[in-house]
């Protein structure tokens, strides 16, 4: 949070330096930093005359109360605790004690005594506090706002052996409030308890800007930020990453560095996908096998699709095949190689880009301290042990218990995802039934379009079941993360994402990996048709596989897309409502009068913290690598997508959320290591698809056999039913698409193209991979010139200490010590 000391309406934010003007911090004479009224605090006791809570003032007095200061004018506040109690009717209260006994309320009196600790042991570290009251006839508010002194930043600061000022919030993250053997320390535990309702830092004034034309110096920070980049009419500049920084800390500047650093590296993926989608348009007309295809007439007569429709002519699936060439031409295969090159190369250079930005943020050597235990950890933990790091006791788990635990944790996980794969064959019969109901209604346009029809309705429920089930596991992840008992934050949170991402992988690329793979493998052929729960195993449509899964990547990943989007831009909206419709009846009478800062501040949406954009992200980054071969277009909607979820990532943090506790960080942590993974399976994937699904490698095959311009293509690749199909029931001769001969064995051009096939794949891995590591050989991790300025910041560290040692060993000789 930011630490300005001082009125100067355009002073620079700096929330992490906490660079403080000291003349104005002084802690108050005689009062251990607290100021006292002589007014009683409704919450304790009236015999209690410690009030920790007002500080006086002149009666006459009265500075702007929207500000982010104490009444005095002068004081600044750093943060802002608030908590709910309902008021209870005056005959009531009279027999408190034997009511909080009789209705079993403890826990309210349980949580004044840890309130009033908590607030006297701050009063003790040197805070200064103030309160404010929004009182109505069921309800009051309190806001408790919290001052910290510079001497008492850095007094912690040295304490803790950091080099910069303490920030408020590790105060009141390390304050007790209860038994320290029980682990009662820390904010968080108290807005875990509900001790709590709200604990944040103030945002710098209203994010709008006046009417009237100001200077740029004149707007506070939160107004530069509204007007330079979350503003819809900002998409075209620079982030301006040093204020988010100043402003939010670097854990969310790091986000959305990386998230302008991926949008801008998408620029060159989404121009050569789109020149590749251009390419495969114009030579659609060009393209040999699709104009046998409409020019064939009648001689092609095709086996029915299913066991009670009819024979048709390949010749009216012309569109498709004309279609088909768009996703499965040989500037695909190119767009294959590209995108693994480019996927790698963003990676690295992104390691590049995180060092310079770490470097420049002073958090390059940034490490985490010896993290204190979570506070659902401390309050649910059996025992306590000596932490062998800190020689503190505090409370421990078993790491047996724990294992048994995730062991348990991962069959939910199996058995999710077992529900996943119930779907995904619902999904298939779905289109199963749905194809055989089209071609039973004997509309030419219907029967034509059945493949599509069903494709494209499976798909749209594949998505809505894909995005239901989301919401189900990751509030299961959830609660088996917490159940699991991990020590730290960071444990926590690492777990989390691993279940979480493990099944989403799963959820969202199953059903395009059953499309690339598995669909229409196993059709059998005519007279021994493979099924599945009595349904004839599905075949690809007209334009093959491959037009089939660029129509789900387009549906899942575009439909996910708009859905999030809209979420994002309607779901803060409506909270923030919520919360303000319940303020309003508390104001009652005061509605009419313009609410302070803090009021104003409680009346946003508690920050959501960065776990689902960061998913979110990493998820389409698998869909413009993993499949791109069948989706070309693939980056460009990735794109235009992230043009707009910079601007409402931006609106939300600057005008919809409570201003966030700024955290230190230097990369974005474990999903990095997620993204490489990510890029080695695109890899695999991608020559799999162009193996098998793709058409390149049969006409390649049949170019250099038979004929180079492709003529009889069609007619090769279809197989004659075989004698026994004709035998069975009244069937007629006709053709199906396979490398079959007349009794329905594999061709040898077949085991020719399989051979092809693997020998592809192997040599495509192995080019591809030798070139992804020359890549990261010859890109450094850290820049050159970086490299070099760290190397001279260290040696004139050195050589100043050295200075220093010399001057003290000089000073002793002179002076030995008597």
């Amino acid at each position: 949070m930011s630490r300005k000391k001082g009125s100067e309406a355009g002073a620079q934010d700096t929330s992490l330096l906490i660079a403080l003007d000291k003349s104005r911090s002084r802690l108050s004479s005689g009062s251990s930093g607290t100021v006292y009224n002589g007014e009683p605090y409704a919450g304790f006791d009236e015999e209690d005359e410690d009030d920790p809570i007002y500080v006086p003032g002149d009666e006459g007095y009265s500075p702007n109360l929207r500000g982010n200061y104490f009444r005095d004018g002068q004081t600044k506040i750093d943060f802002v605790l608030v908590w709910e109690e309902k008021v209870r009717p005056p005959q009531k209260r009279r027999g408190k004690v034997a009511a909080h006994e009789a209705r079993g309320d403890r826990p309210r009196g349980r949580h004044e005594h840890w309130r009033r600790k908590f607030l006297d042991n701050l009063r003790n570290a040197g805070l200064l506090m103030e309160k404010e009251e929004m009182l109505s006839e069921r309800k009051t508010i309190h806001y408790l706002k919290l001052s910290a002194p510079w001497d008492v930043l850095v007094f912690y600061a040295e304490e803790l052996c950091l080099r910069a000022p303490l920030q408020v919030y590790e105060i009141l993250a390390r304050t007790v409030y209860g038994k320290r053997k029980r682990a009662e320390i820390g904010i968080n535990r108290l807005l875990n308890e509900r001790v709590y309702g709200a604990a944040f830092p103030l945002h710098e004034g209203p994010f709008e800007t006046p009417d009237s034309e100001v200077p740029d110096e004149a707007l506070n920070p939160r107004q530069v930020l509204y007007r330079f980049w979350a503003q819809w009419g900002c998409w075209y500049r620079y982030q301006p990453l040093d204020h988010i920084r100043q402003y939010f800390g670097e854990k969310i500047a790091i986000y959305f560095a990386w998230l302008g650093f991926y949008t801008a590296w998408l620029l060159p993926a989404a121009a050569v996908g789109t020149v590749v989608f251009l390419a495969g348009l114009v030579a659609m007309g060009t393209n040999t096998p699709a104009q046998e295809i409409c020019e064939s007439g009648g001689q092609f007569l095709m086996c029915p699709l299913c066991d009670t429709c009819e024979t048709w002519n390949i010749s009216e699936i012309c569109p498709m095949a004309k279609v088909g060439y768009l996703f499965d031409h040989p500037g695909t295969v190119f767009f294959s190689v590209f995108m693994s090159f480019w996927a790698v190369t963003f990676l690295e250079y992104w390691k590049r880009k995180s060092a310079t930005l770490a470097h420049h943020w002073d958090c390059m050597d940034f490490q985490e301290e010896e993290e204190r235990p979570r506070p659902e950890f401390a309050a649910m933990a059996p025992r306590m042990e000596q932490n062998p790091i800190t020689g503190v006791k505090e409370p421990y788990f078993p790491k047996r218990d724990r294992l048994s635990r995730i062991l348990t944790g991962s069959m939910a996980i199996v058995i999710m995802l077992c529900v996943v794969m119930i779907f995904l064959v619902s999904v298939i019969m779905y289109r199963g039934i749905i194809s055989v109901v089209m071609y039973h209604t004997g509309n030419a346009i219907l029967v034509t379009q059945a493949g599509n029809i069903a494709n494209i309705s499976s798909t749209l429920v594949n998505l809505a079941l894909i995005l239901l089930m989301s919401q189900v596991y990751t509030s299961l992840a959830e609660k088996l993360t917490r159940w699991e008992m991990h020590r730290t934050q960071t444990l926590h949170e690492d777990a989390f994402t691993f279940k979480v991402f493990i099944f989403q992988f799963v959820n969202f690329y199953s059903s395009p990996f059953y499309v690339a793979f598995f669909k229409g493998r196993f059709v059998g052929y005519p007279g021994q048709y493979g099924t599945l729960l009595g349904l004839r195993n599905e075949e690809c449509g007209p334009g093959g596989c491959l037009i089939e899964l660029a129509q789900q990547l387009f549906i899942i990943m575009v439909g996910k897309q708009i859905i999030s989007n809209v979420q994002e831009f309607v779901i803060p909206k409506l909270k923030a409502w919520r919360q303000k419709r319940k303020l309003a009846r508390v104001r009652g009478a005061q509605i009419s009068q313009e609410p302070p800062r803090w009021e104003e501040d409680y009346e946003l949406i508690e920050c959501e913290g960065l776990f689902e954009e960061y998913l979110e992200m990493v998820l389409q980054f698998g869909f413009i690598t993993i499949f791109v071969a069948a989706f070309p277009l693939a980056p460009l909607f990735a794109l235009l997508n992230n043009w707009v979820e910079i601007r409402l990532d931006a609106q939300k943090f600057v005008c919809e959320y409570r201003r966030p506790v700024a955290y230190r960080a230097q990369n974005i942590g474990v999903w990095f290591l997620i993204l490489e993974v990510l890029a080695q399976i695109s890899v695999v994937v991608n020559a799999f698809l162009i193996a098998f699904t793709s058409d390149f490698l049969p006409r390649l095959l049949y170019q250099y056999e038979h004929d180079s311009q492709l003529q009889g293509y069609v007619n090769f690749t279809l197989a004659y039913s075989p004698p026994r199909y004709l035998a069975t029931g009244n069937h007629t001769l006709c053709r199906y698409k396979a490398f079959r001969d007349a009794n329905g064995s594999y061709t040898l051009f077949y085991w020719k193209l399989l051979a092809v096939r693997l020998g592809f794949i192997i040599a495509f891995e192995h080019v591809v991979f030798f070139f992804l590591r020359l890549i990261d050989w010859l890109v450094p991790d850290v820049p050159g010139s970086l490299e070099l300025k760290i190397k001279r910041e260290r040696y004139l560290a050195k050589q100043a200490l050295a200075d220093n040692q010399e001057v003290l060993l000089t000073q002793a000789a002179f002076h030995p010590a008597a």
